[in-house]
């Protein structure tokens, strides 16, 4: 408390929960997350945002009139002064005895909607403005914080050098044109748009005259620009929002979420797949060490709703389990050719329980990737060496493989719950190789950047990227990834 006495005139609720100086004068503010009692006193839950408890405050009828005791409401802010002293109540150690309290804002009963009582999911989604409000989502949001600040440590401790890679762009790093454009032109004013003149475009929106004179668009992935930082820099990583316009409306994908990209010189697929593991288990570690009982309260929460789901739908371990089981266990690694064997193989194939075929050339879909992960090696899982036509351009080619079967030194990292978490590969660093994809796909023009960094002082490298929301869904154990991101951006759904 001491420590940022000086910063601040009131004290959060965290350090006051973790008091052990009694009988002291303490100030503190917060909202009302609870409140009981009867005509003498008033028990008020008060929470600041600092910790998952609320510490309690005793209001005691004499000091305080009814007017002021009619609105202790939940919603409502508040300003408390009193004392410090140990609680005989059960489930906390400490609470506040209110000399003092001021409502600094009210909150009406019949009208705020986070009550203390059990909401849908669907129902906070909706209120989304204030569902970080409740034990819940203060729990992930402060997790969110977490694991981006351990982002940020592990990288600055290991000399990777932040790059802050473009969020407007004329490049599609992935090749799949599934972005969102961006333009200055007035769009309810057609009409007033330039077009081209003359020639086989005549007619068509005359992109020159934009404001970047060119297509330009929301950035899918920071990679091509990180590639050219590691190129100079050694190792270097982007950690921003990315954006796909994928009309998807499942558990798992967001129109806007934030991407981790590092990229690094002198690094091959070998390289690349040893540090995306101690990547991950560092940051499972940082959570479990510094917000455990955040994650704590998440996984009674996971276990209650696991067990009221279908017994083949069931995960096999808790939450802390889980996390501490990827911990204590090396990641398997195996090709994606061994796994297409493991598949067909399986039992679970033979009785026709996969809804999306499996044969070599395929992309895998979630359902293969779980089975891997859960039921075969009930292990993390690294796969390795694609087929090439199913992954991006920018993949490094593998050399003397059997005609039809050409690969790429790509990888994904499978976790259980969640499938692919992280995707990533060596890069193509040969230009004849590279050129000869980009002249594939019609875009070796716009990319002449991008292939220059083949022609002068071309290296080996490495990178990949990983998912936040995905990571944070693994961590705290949520079904939705529309739960682990304030405010959510799918079809159909810009509010707030």
């Amino acid at each position: 408390m001491e420590a940022i006495s000086y910063i601040m005139k009131r004290q959060d609720i965290k350090d006051l929960l973790e008091s052990k100086e009694f009988d002291q004068p303490v100030h503190t503010k917060g909202w009302i997350r609870g409140e009981r009692g009867n005509a003498y006193v008033r028990f008020l839950g008060l929470n600041d945002g600092s910790s998952i408890q609320n510490i309690q405050v005793v209001a005691d009828a004499e000091k305080f009139d009814e007017n002021l005791r009619k609105r202790f409401n939940v919603g409502a802010a508040v300003s408390v002064t009193g004392t410090l002293v140990e609680s005989k109540g059960k489930g906390q150690s400490v609470e506040i005895v209110a000399d003092q309290i001021e409502i600094l804002g009210d909150a009406d009963a019949e009208q705020y909607p986070i009550q203390p009582k059990a909401h849908s999911m669907e129902f906070l989604r909706e209120n989304a403005h204030l569902r970080s409000r409740t034990t819940t989502f203060g729990a992930i949001f402060r997790l969110r914080h977490a694991l981006s600040f351990a982002i940020h440590n592990y990288f600055n401790e290991r000399r990777f050098y932040y790059w802050h890679s473009p969020i407007l762009t004329a490049s599609d790093a992935e090749g799949a044109g599934e972005s969102f454009r961006v333009t200055n032109f007035d769009i309810d004013n057609f009409d007033s748009i330039p077009k081209i003149a003359e020639g086989e475009n005549k007619g068509k929106i005359d992109n020159t005259e934009d404001f970047f004179g060119q297509p330009t668009n929301l950035t899918v992935s920071g990679q091509l620009e990180a590639e050219l930082g590691a190129l100079a820099l050694g190792r270097v990583y982007t950690f921003g929002p990315t954006f796909r316009a994928e009309n998807s409306n499942t558990a798992r994908h967001l129109a806007e979420f934030w991407m981790v990209e590092p990229e690094m010189a002198f690094y091959d697929l070998e390289d690349n797949m040893n540090l995306v593991e101690d990547f991950l288990k560092y940051l499972i570690k940082y959570a479990l060490d510094n917000y455990r009982k955040d994650i704590e309260f998440l996984d009674a929460k996971f276990v209650k709703e696991n067990s009221q789901k279908k017994k083949e739908e069931r995960a096999e371990m808790g939450l802390i389990e889980k996390l501490e089981f990827v911990l204590a266990n090396d990641f398997k690694r195996i090709t994606y050719t061994e796994a297409i064997d493991v598949l067909l193989k399986s039992k679970h194939y033979k009785k026709g329980k996969f809804q999306y075929d499996v044969k070599w050339g395929v992309d895998l879909q979630s359902e293969h990737e779980r089975f891997l992960v859960e039921k075969h090696f009930k292990t993390p899982v690294i796969l390795y060496n694609y087929p090439k036509d199913i992954k991006a351009f920018y993949m490094r080619q593998n050399d003397g493989e059997e005609a039809g079967k050409e690969t790429v030194a790509a990888m994904d990292v499978l976790f259980p719950g969640i499938g692919e978490i992280v995707g990533g590969s060596q890069r193509e660093e040969r230009l004849d190789r590279l050129q000869a994809r980009t002249d594939e796909m019609g875009i070796t023009e716009e990319l002449w950047w991008y292939l220059d960094t083949r022609k002068f002082g071309t290296v080996e490298h490495s990178g990949f990227g990983l998912g936040f929301e995905r990571l944070i869904l693994f961590i705290t154990g949520m079904g939705n990834i529309r739960d682990v991101i304030p405010f959510p951006r799918t079809p159909k759904n810009a509010d707030f």
